[in-house]
């Protein structure tokens, strides 16, 4: 039997009800697929920002290293400003592991309804690939003048050819592995970032040379957005800097029916480093506690963070799972239009396994 170190970080709200459910479906289908879990549980998060005024011990990244793939809930308190959150746990782990590609499905599955007037199922099926480590994320800038009313902000964006290459290499691959149509998009705004935007542009059309059977297209933001809407269908896999890939990943989620649906991974493709795998949906303070949150992004995640660990066998069996509990309509949550529990949701994936 293989065995797998998971390192789990529940974080804030509802990552504490997901992440348990998630533990539970992925046991089983341990038992399965003849795979056991070994988890290391780390309390990181808002509590421990109140207890110790920062998200994690200094020593986190070192303590992560050895896991074999970082599995994590949300982060997220309305007491603590979204910036030191953001700053203090998530953008350290991506950048300190080097996890250069977030990679962001969003398919309309069966028994799931789109906002948009007559999609189907298998209409909508892409994946956006995020830059994940620098572009306008990079936190470079200061403030003069600070609480002062002359008070001024400077916030640089960093691109570098090497990182825009790599994850725009990682798109290109990504389609030519999926049973897609075999297209890549490009998502800038050169008309007006005339430098970072433009070396983004330039580098993109370098490698697509490299991948002569792979359709390709370029897209301004705000074209992009509205075509995420107006024709879904026609993109296959999606490729954008970090904030570009940040907002359109959440817009993909929303219309193929729930940003509950929606999962992540923060790949290390080079697998130096542990990689890291999380829902979208973040901490819903609104629900947090309340028993009703949907487990089925974590578990789809679990899924991406099974594949990446090489248990494509199991990561199609939990994925299977979560599809046949969608396609039944019967177990689901209030964001999918039921009234189930995270229990009743994670039984029935339970009983699909």
């Amino acid at each position: 039997m293989k065995t797998f170190q998971i390192a789990v970080l529940a974080g804030d709200g509802i990552g504490q009800e997901v992440i348990p459910a998630t533990l539970e479906v992925l046991q089983e289908c341990g038992r399965k697929h003849a795979l056991s879990f070994e988890w290391t549980y780390y309390d990181w998060g808002a509590e421990y920002y109140f207890k110790y005024g920062h998200m994690m011990p200094p020593n986190a990244l070192e303590l992560l290293s050895s896991a074999d793939a970082i599995l994590l809930g949300a982060v997220g308190h309305v007491d603590i400003p979204d910036n030191i959150t953001l700053n203090g746990m998530l953008l350290p782990i991506r950048r300190g592991f080097d996890q250069f590609a977030n990679v962001r499905p969003a398919v309309l599955f069966e028994g799931v309804d789109s906002p948009l007037v007559g999609r189907h199922a298998g209409d909508i099926d892409m994946v956006v690939v995020r830059e994940n480590t620098e572009g306008e994320y990079a936190q470079i800038g200061g403030f003069l003048y600070h609480h002062q009313p002359d008070e001024v902000a400077v916030q640089t964006s960093v691109f570098t050819r090497r990182g825009c290459e790599r994850v725009i290499r990682h798109a290109f691959e990504l389609a030519r592995k999926r049973n897609g149509k075999k297209k890549v998009a490009s998502i800038t705004k050169s008309n007006a970032q005339g430098y970072s935007m433009v070396l983004w542009d330039r580098t993109f059309q370098v490698v697509a040379h490299e991948f002569p059977d792979i359709e390709t297209e370029s897209l301004l933001v705000d074209a992009a957005a509205m075509n995420f809407v107006r024709r879904p269908q026609s993109f296959d896999v999606v490729v954008g800097s970090n904030l570009f890939g940040d907002i359109l990943s959440d817009l993909s989620a929303i219309v193929t029916g729930s940003i509950g649906l929606a999962a992540s991974a923060n790949l290390d493709p080079t697998r130096r480093f542990p990689s890291m795998f999380e829902p979208v949906h973040g901490t819903a303070p609104d629900i947090a506690g309340k028993g009703i949150s949907n487990p089925l992004a974590t578990m789809f995640s679990a899924a991406m963070m099974l594949d990446h660990l090489g248990e494509a066998a199991a990561a199609a069996s939990l994925e299977g799972a979560v599809k046949q509990v969608l396609s039944k309509r019967e177990a689901r949550t209030a964001d999918l239009g039921g009234q189930s529990t995270t229990r009743q949701v994670t039984d029935a994936v339970l009983s699909c396994i």
